[in-house]
């Protein structure tokens, strides 16, 4: 047993001893006897009758972000508001024994270890009771809401009713906002307040906004492929967002883009990178494993089709199936196709096809419901999830590639979001979430530019991804481009399933900025900041600024868990740090992308015809995903369950072994690891660890609006993006404190570093040696 795992063993025994000694301390029913010796028994919480003239605010329950904006009128009483979800706190002590359970069932030296819950346990021993339950129910009835239903968490209740009612019960006003995409929105324009009597229950509503979180990728580029030179000429993109962003932005937005064309990288490619294809050679494809993916969006299931036929995975046996998954007695999934029948996605189809490329055996589920029908802060992706969790069939793993910053989430969503995935975790569910594509503010993704502050703040951290209870997934590029050491990794021609990786990889933070420091120095510049004055000296009007980057940063909200202290490097903070792993997700330059096939420009064999090429974190967690498949029927294989629950928990022991403790002499393993060994430096380690470069991206500020954060300024640009001419534009990089100015040192947020990083968390993996290292981890007497 390696020091790591001995840490985080005496770490779970700390925390538990820690804990209330009742929390394991009651007899249970016979149905329960795994849980034997576990007491949530509580008294209920509503004691009072319930009067609607005698009412209490509940904080931070609008958003803070529509403060910002002008109301653009009074949403209409008669509107419809349909599942919207009344979110019930569990009391303290059933938090504290949900932590403490949790703990034990990833500690292998616990007799809870891999005990998982129901969804009906866990709403029995970790939800509102029943009584309480029931009074909230009625209350609703009777301020004329229709009660849908309750989910067996005991944590949720399904109900729809107007904008009137809404008023009425809840004490707020609904408005109708633009935002700064020109994107129209509803939202309650102040805190909700609820009888006195159900405050201690109920932490708030989420659902009077229909502020939805954005999908983690790249826009989309068709290109087109060039046998003779074995790349892709980009041919176009997506339309972006704002018509005057097309018009302004003649070139790509990055800051130097390569014109001998791209990469694209398909299954072959990553599967060796990432050491996947050794465990395909073994039979160990993720069979009988299930992965869903959960979407706002469905796909053409002939994509996936035609990606498995087109990169020769269909003999692993793998399969695929799209769904509308409900909760128990009553309908709020709505397929996303009936609007626009044939409906293909390119978010779906990269969390289904990618997924399937590290794991061609398994069963791959497209989750998805319409945002249209939720109608709330959810949105389609988290109403697919959470009927998943509280569901009777549930999955062996989940990826998100959804999000946005934290403070784009109003505090009773975001109590929702971690209840969900504790619930999750609880169940056996590994969850894995992208941290972002706009670097240390994943609210900026999808090609805009860091600029409009969000209450007040410029660094944060993607509000899906901060819970504890999930593996946050970052962004990484490969170094060779930059370092110019191509021809060391790849071949010079395409091969039988179309590609050309040799071996591992060396990977630096994805960083399509100037503010990429690789980028600087391979550019001749001894600091990215001489390398962004030079870039914008030949660029005045500011055609090349990007956010694109890989995100991290802390948690405003979520605390710092135990096993993420473990390890060297982590940030002597409070708070959730993210990322937790990283893998590819984007180029420097836009040098390297991934293949996907869809309805519009399907895979031929030969690449004949135009295909699509994509990227983002939206990449990086469905690929770790089917890593996770494929340990899971690894350990399988070897008498172990197939479900692990929360991965993080056992990353962060695995790197105490090779990084080493936060204290201490550092093992020989911790350079030995370093990703610039490449494959043969590092093939006897699960973790590369990425030490160069970092997510500090650039940033605008656009007066008269408040001063943008966390940027450092160091030049203009003109008509910027904006239909005034000769308007100057301050632009600046990301960095660390509130101070913008360029007299100020600068400290970019955030670099690589030895260990654990915000640009990089603890880095990729290799997937062989992940599995090799989990079976003993979870059988540590062997």
């Amino acid at each position: 047993m390696k020091k790591g795992q001995l840490s985080l063993y005496a770490c779970i025994a700390a925390a538990i001893a820690a804990l209330p000694v009742t929390a394991f301390a009651q007899a249970v029913t016979a149905d329960d006897a795994a849980l034997a010796g576990l007491n949530t028994a509580e008294a209920p919480r509503v004691t009072q009758t319930v009067n609607n003239n005698a009412v209490s605010p509940i904080q931070n329950t609008h958003l803070s972000v529509v403060n910002a904006m002008t109301a653009q009128g009074e949403v209409a009483d008669s509107t419809t508001l349909n599942h919207m979800q009344l979110v019930l706190r569990p009391s303290e002590r059933r938090r504290v024994a949900l932590e403490t359970l949790i703990a034990a069932q990833h500690d292998p030296l616990s007799p809870f270890f891999h005990h998982w819950l129901t969804p009906r346990q866990y709403g029995k021993y970790f939800g509102a009771l029943d009584t309480d339950v029931a009074a909230s129910v009625a209350w609703l009835k009777a301020n004329g809401f229709t009660v849908n239903g309750v989910y067996a968490n005991n944590t949720q209740i399904d109900f729809s009713g107007t904008a009137a009612q809404v008023k009425r019960a809840f004490h707020t006003q609904l408005n109708h906002y633009t935002d700064f995409n020109l994107e129209n929105h509803i939202a309650n324009a102040g805190d909700i307040s609820v009888p006195a009597a159900l405050q201690a229950v109920v932490a708030g509503v989420a659902g009077l906004n229909d502020f939805h979180p954005k999908a983690m990728r790249l826009p989309t580029k068709v290109a087109q492929f060039d046998p003779a030179t074995q790349r892709f000429k980009i041919q176009s993109q997506t339309t972006p967002t704002h018509a005057a962003t097309a018009a302004k932005r003649a070139v790509t937005p990055d800051a130097i883009p390569f014109s001998n064309g791209a990469r694209g990288l398909v299954p072959y490619d990553l599967a060796k990178m990432y050491g996947a294809d050794t465990l395909h050679a073994q039979g160990i494809t993720g069979k009988n494993v299930t992965i869903a993916v959960v979407e706002s969006a469905s796909m053409v299931p002939t994509d996936w089709t035609n990606f498995v036929g087109q990169f020769s995975l269909g003999s692993y046996g793998g399969s695929f199936s799209q769904i509308q998954p409900q909760a128990a007695g009553f309908t709020n999934c709505v397929d996303p196709t009936i609007a626009h029948p044939g409906q293909d996605d390119g978010e779906t189809l990269l969390d289904a096809e990618w997924s399937t490329a590290l794991a061609p055996g398994a069963h791959i589920v497209v989750a998805s419901c319409d945002d249209s029908n939720s109608n709330n802060f959810f949105g389609g992706v988290t109403t697919a999830a959470t009927n998943l969790v509280n569901g009777n069939n549930r999955p062996n793993i989940i990826s998100a590639s959804y999000g946005f910053g934290e403070t784009d989430v109003d505090a009773a969503s975001k109590v929702a979001i971690d209840q969900l995935w504790a619930q999750a975790d609880a169940e056996g569910i590994s969850v894995f979430v992208s941290t972002g594509d706009s670097g240390s503010n994943p609210s900026f993704n999808a090609g805009s530019v860091f600029n409009l502050p969000i209450n007040g703040e410029g660094i944060s951290a993607n509000a899906l991804a901060t819970s504890p209870n999930v593996t946050a997934v970052g962004g990484t590029d490969t170094a060779d481009v930059l370092d110019g050491t191509s021809s060391k990794y790849f071949d010079t021609k395409l091969n039988s399933a179309y590609g050309s990786v040799l071996s591992y990889i060396p990977e630096i933070p994805w960083n399509q900025s100037c503010a990429n420091p690789v980028a600087a120095q391979a550019n001749g510049f001894s600091s990215a900041l001489d390398f962004c004055k030079a870039i914008l000296a030949q660029d005045p009007n500011g055609l090349t600024l990007t956010s694109e980057s890989g995100s991290g940063g802390p948690s405003s909200v979520d605390r710092k868990p135990f096993w993420q202290r473990l390890v060297r490097g982590a940030a002597n903070d409070n708070s959730r740090d993210l990322p937790d792993v990283s893998l590819f997700a984007g180029s420097f330059g836009g040098n390297t992308w991934v293949i996907v096939c869809n309805a519009s420009f399907p895979c031929n064999p030969g690449f004949t015809g135009s295909i699509s090429i994509s990227g983002g974190t939206s990449l990086a967690s469905p690929m770790f995903a089917g890593i996770q498949a494929l340990v899971d029927q690894g350990l399988s294989r070897h008498g172990q369950i197939e479900n692990q629950g929360n991965a993080a928990p056992t990353l962060y022991a695995l790197a105490a072994g090779e990084y080493g403790l936060p204290f201490g002499f550092a093992p020989s393993s911790l350079d030995a690891c370093n990703s610039d060994h490449g494959a043969k430096g590092s093939n006897h380690c699960v973790f590369h660890n990425i030490t160069r470069g970092g997510i500090s991206t650039q940033c605008i500020q656009q007066l008269p609006d408040v001063v943008t954060p966390d940027c450092y300024f160091y030049a203009t640009v003109t008509d910027y993006e904006l239909d005034v001419e000769g308007t100057l534009v301050p632009a600046g990089s990301i960095q660390l404190g509130l101070t913008s100015t360029s007299t100020s040192r600068y400290t970019p947020a955030y670099q690589a570093q030895r260990g654990w990083s915000f640009a990089a968390g603890l880095g990729s993996v290799n997937a062989g040696n992940l599995l090799t290292a989990w079976k003993s981890f979870n059988r540590p007497w062997w």
